[in-house]
């Protein structure tokens, strides 16, 4: 979907589609049609942006062929579907059974990092729609930190350089701007927007700046408004920001709450888990973790009155989980504001992105009509609560 900000500029409003599991051509054509085009219908809207995840093989495949790219072009023009921007995180087996730190390799010290990334911004190139004024690509955070050496920062900061002039090539052949955002999230080398003005200066700022995850900012107890001036005192363009909701407990200290929080606790995903009140002061890198060393006589950590835990669990942001937890949504609610409320826009490309409608307690996992309509009403309901948002920000619809 497309809105308009005040100062007359477009932004662009889309999910991401890595809540699908296909990786093949095919499959992914096809959840154009079961998933993206019935969101579109749903909501009523003429055109529906939609964040494509391309898995390094199709990704390949797609930059060096023509046929199958225009294929891809081909379905989205038909359905009323249109891309601006890619989620390059995911390098392969997103929906794998057990993912969790997988989904960090290969990272920015590695050479088919760059190669990946390179190829999705050919295919966004190819991809933009006419009167797009640029395209955009998420990317990892550089890679896990515990593993993240100063050898490995070194060979991530070359390929960095590599990847802003391959993309000013790029541009300078095509006449499209793509940009990439180092996408900042909990327990990564870059695990908070602070980490990102520290570990990313002197980067090619036209080509590459931070994608900011709402769900991310809050787990760590960021505040926008002080992220977002953080930011641009480093010159660090905001490329692109997801929408998302961290799970929150009030008060993980009652056992009511700790079984609720033990059912999101599950072995696909990490849910990396931090506990304070306005910063961060006690971290777990995921769920199980947290409830095992806080819980029973033998706790190595106790639950600090006052505090709340966050957890790294994408909830729709439309709704509450159950209660008695909650969700950053109120997070998500000021980024939003934060973002787009002043003079100009500080980005134009938003996304939706709960890619854990599978892994949500009670959720069916079977692949019935039932289960494909009850997730194209989810990515919907989330759409026209960022949608009103957005209007609620001073944006408009457009003529």
């Amino acid at each position: 979907m497309r809105l308009r900000h005040p100062d007359g500029s477009t932004v662009h409003l889309a999910y991401c589609t890595n809540v699908h599991p296909a990786e093949e051509l095919d499959g992914i054509l096809r959840q154009l049609a079961v998933f993206a085009e019935p969101v579109r219908e749903r909501l009523g809207a003429a055109r529906l942006g939609v964040g494509l995840w391309l898995p390094h093989r199709t990704a390949r495949l797609l930059a060096h062929d023509e046929k199958a790219l225009a294929r891809l072009r081909g379905e989205l023009s038909a359905r009323g579907l249109e891309t601006v921007t890619l989620n390059g995180f995911p390098y392969r087996g997103f929906h794998d059974p057990v993912v969790k730190r997988a989904v960090y390799a290969p990272d920015w010290s590695e050479p088919s990092r760059l190669a990946y990334t390179l190829d999705l911004a050919r295919i966004l190139s190819a991809l933009l729609p006419e009167d797009a004024t640029r395209g955009s690509i998420s990317t990892l955070p550089l890679g896990w930190r515990t593993c993240w050496t100063p050898a490995r920062h070194d060979r991530a900061r070359r390929a960095l350089d590599l990847l802003a002039e391959g993309l000013a090539e790029l541009a300078a052949r095509t006449g499209r701007t793509i940009r990439v955002g180092i996408e900042p999230e909990p327990g990564c080398a870059v695990s908070t927007v602070r980490d990102a003005c520290a570990r990313l200066s002197g980067l090619d700022t036209e080509h590459i700046g931070v994608c900011l995850d709402a769900c991310h900012l809050a787990v760590d107890f960021e505040e926008p408004g002080p992220a977002l001036r953080r930011l641009a005192a480093a010159g660090l363009p905001v490329v692109k920001a997801q929408l998302s909701s961290a799970l929150q407990a009030d008060d993980p200290s009652d056992p009511a709450v700790r079984q609720a929080l033990a059912r999101f606790a599950e072995p696909r995903f990490l849910h990396q888990t931090r506990a304070g009140a306005h910063e961060a002061l006690a971290h777990w890198d995921d769920l199980d973790l947290a409830l095992r060393a806080t819980g029973g006589p033998r706790a190595r950590t106790p639950v600090e009155a006052g505090w709340k835990w966050r957890v790294h669990f994408h909830v729709p942001v439309h709704a509450d989980p159950c209660p008695p937890l909650t969700s950053t949504r109120p997070v998500l609610a000021d980024t939003i504001q934060a973002l787009l409320s002043g003079p100009r826009p500080l980005t134009d490309h938003l996304e939706v992105e709960t890619y854990t409608w599978s892994v949500l307690p009670g959720t069916r996992r079977s692949a019935g009509p039932a289960d494909k309509d009850a997730l194209v009403t989810g990515i919907a309901a989330e759409l026209a609560w960022a949608r009103d948002r957005l209007l609620a920000s001073g944006l408009k619809e457009p003529d």
